[in-house]
């Protein structure tokens, strides 16, 4: 059989590369035969390839580590906190948010905005999202931080491999392209092809922030590899993990939730549907039947959060019209995720999102949904059926996961980032 291009010693050699990076990254700080062990390769083979990571500056070496048995201890590595950074970034419906994380997966600089997105063109909402880009890239460039690509979260329909907005109907954008307004972001040009763009939508970056980041906390580990995660702004959206694999379907749609009829003859929605389960439980919708005017609720709070701090509030205080209105959109969750959770077998649904901070009330409901209508119990025993918990990251899923997104070019091809001119400090401690 003829090797492909990615089976040469070069393309191996890469490949071997990213799984260190990625290992040092996800358990560091290592030593070099606990890295070797990690990986399935021997320790001569790992040498190598630690002292390439070093050189560029990706790795750092720290301390020195417990002595092996054999010669002399060996040095803790960890990844860097200087070099590359994901810049993640997150269209809302009256907001807009950036942050950049290093590969530790530490937040190094977060600015969120009010912004009036709801039927505005494209253009000027790409034009302050790049502004506050470059404020972001600013401020971890004084910290020895390098932009290593750009992800954008997007409240809609993004066409699979590419950075199209087919249809975001809480925008009212349709086959908008993002990569032309967002060339001053990535630093493209004629000259320069700049960072890589990726344009996904904002409840899949959610799910792949749990993958990546909800484990962090040993007390709460994160999701099992198979699972249904649900997100919310104004729309709601879902992601479908299989295998730790995102699911994204044939167009990369898979997972529109928020569009599936829970009352088929129900409300009309922006979709030019009927009875979508945006209708009865999406932010406006709740914040409607809980008597709170979505309009006056959004000044002075950049994003859902404050909007949903205001429900949740009222619904710990007992205000009877949040507390049903809360029922009422757990009631649909369940109805709509029954579907899901017959079709897909997941072992657990994930709610995140805004919706992680209104689970006490959501939950009961939206529980017993599942129980009635799946082929097996679900519930916080799960007795047979899937685990039903509530995310760590809650609303700072998508803009996490953006930016997590966008340090992948990195993490599976460490060769893909130019080390900087100087040489790096390769060891400290």
């Amino acid at each position: 059989m003829t090797a492909s291009g990615g089976d040469t010693q070069h393309g191996i050699r890469r490949r071997n590369l990213a799984r260190v990076l990625r290992t040092v990254a996800a358990h560091g700080p290592l030593s070099r035969p606990a890295v070797a062990a990690r990986i399935g390769l021997t320790r001569a083979g790992v040498a190598p390839l630690v002292e390439e990571l070093l050189r560029t500056g990706l790795l750092i070496e720290s301390g020195r580590a417990a002595p092996t048995g054999r010669g002399r201890p060996g040095g803790e590595l960890m990844v860097s906190d200087r070099g590359p950074a994901g810049i993640g970034a997150e269209i809302g419906v009256d907001h807009l948010a950036v942050c950049a994380v290093d590969l530790r997966g530490r937040v190094r600089a977060r600015i969120a905005a009010d912004a009036a997105n709801r039927g505005s063109a494209p253009g000027p909402v790409l034009r302050r999202l790049t502004a506050l880009c470059a404020e972001v890239t600013a401020r971890i460039s004084a910290e020895g931080l390098r932009p290593a690509g750009l992800a954008v979260a997007v409240p809609g329909l993004v066409a699979r491999d590419s950075t199209t907005v087919v249809h975001a109907p809480n925008l009212g954008w349709r086959a908008a392209d993002l990569a032309p307004g967002l060339a001053p972001a990535t630093g493209a040009g004629d000259d320069s092809p700049g960072i890589p763009l990726t344009v996904e939508n904002e409840a899949h970056l959610g799910a792949l922030a749990e993958l990546r980041l909800a484990g962090d906390d040993a007390e709460r580990p994160g999701p099992p590899p198979d699972f249904v995660h649900v997100s919310a702004e104004v729309g709601i959206g879902a992601a479908v993990v299989v295998e730790g694999q995102l699911l994204r379907g044939a167009r990369g749609f898979a997972g529109e939730l928020g569009h599936v009829p829970v009352y088929p003859d129900g409300r009309a929605c922006d979709c030019g549907g009927r009875g979508c389960l945006e209708q009865y439980a999406g932010e406006r919708a709740v914040l409607r039947a809980g008597g709170l005017p979505p309009e006056r609720t959004a000044v002075g709070h950049p994003g859902p959060g404050g909007r949903i701090a205001l429900l949740a509030r009222r619904a710990a205080d007992g205000e009877a019209a949040t507390v049903r209105a809360l029922e009422e959109a757990g009631t649909a969750l369940g109805i709509a995720l029954a579907g899901a959770v017959n079709l897909l077998d997941p072992q657990a649904v994930v709610l995140g999102g805004a919706l992680a901070g209104l689970a006490p009330w959501l939950l009961p409901s939206l529980e017993r949904e599942l129980a009635l209508r799946t082929a097996v119990a679900a519930g916080p025993a799960r007795a047979g059926g899937p685990l039903v918990t509530v995310s760590r990251l809650g609303a700072d899923g998508p803009l996490l996961g953006a930016a997590q997104a966008a340090l992948q070019g990195v993490l599976n091809d460490p060769l893909h980032f130019p080390a900087p001119a100087h040489s790096p400090q390769t060891r400290i401690g």
